[in-house]
């Protein structure tokens, strides 16, 4: 069932807190993606997203939280973890930190690492929500494990049908990328996944370069997003095109004729916000591939490249 995008009356919040404590699952708008969520403390619920979505167990959730006060119930906060949350929570950035030995969230939610992925979303709705429940809400983005993520409420429902159980539909997401995650676990920052906040603006924050992970084959990954292949619609991509094809679409960004255009004017917010919708719509019987323009590889690029990459890779 979907509510209607309309600001989120009181009762609607009471149902989808019932839900939650009944161990179901919420679908919410994030300024990011939709998340798929449940209790990140209720082993059944937890295991309740993973069937929902037909993700693997060894990869990580993200834990969803209201406030700072939240997080630092779950994890434990060094300096350069307090400055980041400060500056950029709410907001698209994801720290993965230690677990606390008293945190109660169940071990399904890190995919039993002595790390946790953790952060603030920066949408009312989202908000709301956790506010509410006053527990912390594991959520992965709301559609199949591997598939384009959901930008709006009827992606979630045409992505997971009845296991979406109940959408809050806020709207298109404003961002339109995965949250980027760091890891601060080690004696440097590392770069799990680039998204929807910039690389440049974590080092100018915290005055050091960060260099970004590699996953080592046979390893299971410390985030989401870190799969090689992910972020795939059905249809073969091909990147780095400067023209399609016979017989497949071409996915525009800058100046120049194309099925459909990130952005006409080359700008990475818009190409971000409009990734995931263009991949959708342009996966579709009438083409045999998706052929992709280059994009900058900087800023928000980094992040829209990343999924476009996984979303090329070979499907195992």
């Amino acid at each position: 069932m979907t509510i209607p995008s309309a600001p989120l009356s009181s009762a609607t919040l009471d149902q989808a807190v019932r839900r939650l404590a009944a161990g179901g699952l919420v679908a919410f708008p994030t300024e990011t993606v939709y998340g798929l969520g449940g209790d990140a403390t209720n082993d059944a619920a937890v295991a309740g997203i993973f069937a929902a979505k037909g993700r693997p167990h060894f990869n990580p959730l993200i834990a969803h939280v209201a406030d700072h006060a939240a997080a630092a119930a779950l994890v434990l906060f060094e300096d350069w973890a307090w400055t980041l949350a400060e500056r950029f929570w709410p907001g698209p950035l994801t720290l993965v930190l230690p677990r606390r030995p008293d945190s109660p969230l169940s071990l399904l939610v890190s995919a039993g690492l002595d790390s946790v992925a953790v952060r603030m979303p920066d949408h009312p709705v989202a908000l709301a929500l956790l506010s509410a429940y006053g527990r912390p809400l594991a959520a992965p983005s709301a559609n199949r494990s591997g598939a384009v993520s959901p930008t709006t409420a009827a992606h979630v429902a045409e992505s997971l049908g009845p296991d979406a159980a109940l959408i809050l539909d806020g709207g298109p997401c404003r961002v339109g990328v995965e949250s980027t995650v760091l890891d601060l676990t080690g004696p440097r920052p590392l770069l799990l996944r680039p998204g929807g906040l910039a690389l440049e603006a974590l080092e100018s924050v915290l005055g050091t370069r960060i260099e970004s992970a590699t996953i080592l084959p046979g390893t299971a990954p410390r985030a989401p997003g870190m799969l090689a292949s992910h972020y795939a619609p059905t249809l073969p991509v091909r990147l780095d095109a400067n023209e399609a094809a016979p017989g497949e679409a071409l996915l525009g960004f800058g100046p120049g004729p194309a099925t459909l255009n990130l952005s006409p004017a080359g700008n990475l917010t818009e190409a971000a916000a409009n990734l995931f919708a263009m991949l959708r719509a342009l996966d579709h019987p009438d083409f045999a591939a998706i052929a992709v323009r280059p994009i900058p590889e900087r800023d928000l690029g980094r992040a829209i490249n990343d999924r476009l990459r996984r979303a090329a890779a070979p499907r195992g």
